[in-house]
């Protein structure tokens, strides 16, 4: 059986962070498979076999590659695309069709005897919002006051009780075009008004207190390492969402108190993460507030500004050799 040495990533045709970690692999001479699951079946054939102990063998093959899947040892797992299947394909037979690719494909794709980053189903479930602020509270994180509903009501309850202003946070990342224009939805603090608004019946929403900040910070975490970078703002929108203007953000390497590290130790344990992109609002007196953590979130930004090694770590964890 050969040598368990390739990494095998899978993102999307364009994926600048996957870029970032394959450059470093190359340049480590550790073999790399690029492909992303849209590919399958028409530009990526699987062939493999169950045969007793030795497990799951066969390959992975395009037009101009093939992968050995006893030789793999880790899975980058980005942000891969849904299978494409032909046009010809009435829905229903489309529809059949994605389901056994994600059973059969995805399936033998999971049950490869390695190392993931980031497992796909715990992260699938640590992307939930309401599952990893109850893990963080758990954890011993400080968490912003939270409210989950669909009723106008509830909401301006809530805003009366904490008294100080709430901030409205989509679940998921918002964008799309409105009337041939790029458009997002970033977090906002509500007017009063907007509280008790009906359109907060149409769906759940997420409201937070307000916490004070004199800066945010990404925290970068790859296996037990931990890669802090303060935020600041200089403009009234990044204020609130530094993501809304990064050309008034500029970073500093900083280090998380040992008491937040060792939450987030505790985080990542709980939810079985190696890798998690996380947001704190650092107030004027020090304290740390958890917002959020991305279990496959960008750090190409980060260590672009601020020269922390995060590439090497997640190579490093990839090929096992990354500290305990």
């Amino acid at each position: 059986m050969p040598t368990a040495d390739s990494v095998l990533v899978l993102t999307g045709t364009f994926d600048p962070t996957a870029d970032l970690v394959i450059e470093e692999l190359n340049r480590r001479g550790t073999p790399v498979f690029r492909a992303d699951t849209a590919w399958f079946p028409s530009r990526l054939a699987l062939a493999a076999s169950l045969d007793g102990a030795a497990g799951w063998g066969g390959t992975l093959t395009t037009a101009r590659r093939r992968l050995d899947l006893s030789a793999v040892r880790a899975v980058y797992y980005r942000r891969p695309t849904a299978p494409v299947f032909p046009e010809a394909m009435s829905v229903e037979a489309r529809n059949v069709a994605a389901a056994e690719a994600r059973r059969g494909f995805g399936g033998l794709l999971s049950a490869l005897s390695c190392r993931w980053l980031p497992p796909p189903g715990r992260a699938a479930d640590a992307e939930y919002k309401p599952l990893q602020l109850r893990a963080a509270v758990e954890a011993g994180l400080r968490v912003p006051r939270t409210l989950i509903t669909n009723d106008p009501e509830s909401a301006r309850e809530f805003a009366s009780h904490i008294g100080t202003p709430v901030v409205y946070k989509p679940f998921t990342p918002i964008r799309g075009t409105l009337g041939g224009r790029s458009v997002a939805v970033y977090a906002s603090v509500l007017a009063a008004d907007d509280i008790g608004d009906p359109s907060i019946s149409t769906t759940a929403h997420l409201f937070q207190e307000w916490v004070p900040k004199a800066h945010e910070v990404r925290l970068t975490a790859v296996g037990r390492q931990l890669f802090a970078a303060e935020i600041h703002a200089d403009s009234d929108a990044a204020r609130v969402d530094w993501r809304s203007d990064y050309d008034s953000l500029s970073y500093r390497v900083c280090e998380p108190p040992s008491a937040v590290a060792n939450g987030i130790h505790r985080l990542l344990d709980q939810l079985a993460l190696p890798y998690g992109a996380f947001d704190f609002v650092v107030s004027p007196s020090g304290d740390w507030t958890f917002l959020e953590v991305n279990p496959n979130g960008q750090y190409g930004f980060i260590e672009q500004a601020t020269g922390l090694p995060i590439t090497a770590a997640i190579c490093d964890y990839l090929e096992g050799t990354d500290r305990a």
